[in-house]
């Protein structure tokens, strides 16, 4: 009996800290206020920007994937890892690359203008559209890259001996399963982006629903009006993540056996020429916060230490507080009440839970622990799709020897499920620890000057254009998002049970 509730307090405490929240919000506003024709233009543009940033992400990842697909060459493994991870890289960081490649006094622009090409000019709409295509085509690439190592090389080999059309015939079917669903999953994905149009958007043309909100708490405080968008913001990500979850289903159409297929059919040097672009693209903005991070960790202001340990802070105990409510509530029921937490907005959850505390304390010496809480719910959804199949696995496995054995509670996890659930719990772990050291969200808000989080002294530092100090900040801030998911990842991976 006791066993059984635990996950339903796992799946109330979850819900109570999404609905608590929203609900003090719509109390302390007074309801709903009416959308201004601002507000209707930040939603047109939300949806936009959305649709045009999954619709190139989607159709560029279809040559990348395919090239991929079909040639050996060496460093094929670890360029697929980089793309499998798209997550992991701190999003200021990640604006920070793009905009020393393309942005004013980018590396474009330097190249170009002897040239007579006009200048480019990142910021707006495009520089929006431009970021999120840069986060999603990995992603983008793994899951069709998936669909096409999941058919069956003897299929291959029937078509060549028979003359079919391959593509019509194998990759053109396999293409209508999997290209909705990326679409779909990249949608949501972009619909919630707030560091995004906060750095490269802003002004009535490039203002998304997040961005509002947060206009509406930062220089307005009009709760009637946040309230209103994080309506709107909760029917966008609940009509569009129940898109994706109908897009993407589907049997593939057969067992593949995750390896290079020796092809017949294409050309090498556009094959190539596909990979290097893809390459150059994602890597490149990485690059140049290297090159330009090295130099600058000598001018880094001593207010990045303070906010470093903070980030520490918020980080590990976001991986705490997400692994103690992930493993009760990893069943498929726990997993749909998860989804709840990114269907509301971060900016409206943070800000109904300073409302809820204000009466006992000032919600600024709360900003951490509330990121914290903001981002375990914001990470819970990616937790629980790693670790379900595992906890399943090992329930159905062992679930019965175990209580045979008398064993029950915390002794049969202990000693059963989680000597065998050390790999995912290790990546997932990791997971939430990089999201949330990289995460700009809530803080923004709410934090008292010299108290902010590494991304936020980093975004400050861009502000007040110093960009080598910020540089010098995002090599720091992407050590540490890469150390702190190394370092989980292969403490569940050391000894651990298969």
């Amino acid at each position: 009996m006791a066993q059984r509730a635990v996950p339903i307090i796992a799946a109330l405490i979850v819900a109570g800290l999404v609905i608590g929240p929203v609900t003090a919000v719509l109390w302390r506003g007074g309801g709903f206020s009416a959308l201004s024709s601002a507000d209707l233009d930040a939603l047109s543009f939300t949806i936009w920007q959305a649709f045009w940033s999954a619709i190139i992400s989607v159709v560029l990842a279809v040559p990348v994937a395919r090239a991929l697909a079909r040639r050996s060459f060496f460093g094929r493994s670890a360029l697929i890892s980089v793309m499998g991870a798209p997550f992991i890289l701190p999003v200021i960081v990640a604006i920070l690359g793009l905009l020393a490649v393309f942005g004013g006094r980018g590396f474009l622009n330097i190249v170009l203008g002897p040239l007579g090409v006009p200048k480019l000019d990142i910021y707006g709409a495009h520089g929006v559209i431009l970021a999120h295509v840069f986060f999603n085509l990995p992603l983008a690439v793994r899951l069709i890259l998936q669909g096409w190592l999941a058919i069956p090389s003897e299929r291959f080999r029937v078509a060549a001996s028979l003359g079919a059309p391959v593509f019509w015939v194998l990759e053109w079917p396999m293409l209508r399963r999997i290209m909705p669903g990326a679409f779909a999953v990249i949608f949501v994905i972009c619909l919630g982006s707030f560091a995004v149009a906060l750095t490269l958007g802003g002004g009535p043309k490039a203002t998304t629903v997040e961005l509002a909100i947060y206009q509406a708490f930062k220089f307005d405080f009009d709760l009637s009006k946040a309230a209103s968008l994080a309506v709107v913001q909760l029917c966008l990500g609940l009509a569009a993540g129940g898109a994706a979850l109908l897009l993407s289903r589907g049997d593939m159409i057969g067992v593949g056996l995750d390896r290079v297929v020796q092809r017949w059919d294409g050309s090498c040097i556009l094959d190539g020429v596909w990979i290097m672009l893809a390459a150059a693209f994602l890597l490149a903005p990485l690059m140049a916060v290297l090159v330009a991070g090295l130099p600058g960790v000598l001018d880094l202001p001593p207010s990045i230490w303070p906010a470093t340990l903070r980030s520490l802070f918020i980080a590990l105990g976001a991986v705490i507080l997400t692994m103690a409510l992930a493993l009760p509530l990893a069943t498929k029921a726990g997993e749909a009440a998860s989804l709840l937490g990114i269907s509301v907005s971060g900016l409206v959850l943070g800000t109904g839970l300073f409302l809820i505390v204000q009466p006992f304390v000032r919600p600024s010496d709360v900003a951490l622990p509330v990121t914290m809480l903001v981002n375990v719910l914001m990470a819970l959804p990616f937790v629980l799709r790693i670790l379900r199949p595992g906890v399943e696995s090992a329930r159905d496995d062992f679930g019965k020897l175990g209580q045979s054995l008398g064993l029950s509670g915390w002794t049969l996890w202990r000693i059963v499920y989680l000597p065998r659930l050390r790999r995912p719990m290790g990546f997932a772990a990791g997971l939430t620890g990089a999201l949330a050291m990289g995460d700009l969200g809530v803080i923004t808000l709410f934090s008292r000057p010299g108290e902010g989080t590494l991304p936020l002294v980093m975004y400050q530092l861009m502000g007040a254009y110093q960009m080598q100090a910020a540089y010098g900040a995002a090599l720091l801030l992407v050590a540490l998002s890469l150390g702190l998911f190394w370092a989980f990842d292969k403490g569940g991976r050391a000894n651990a049970v298969v």
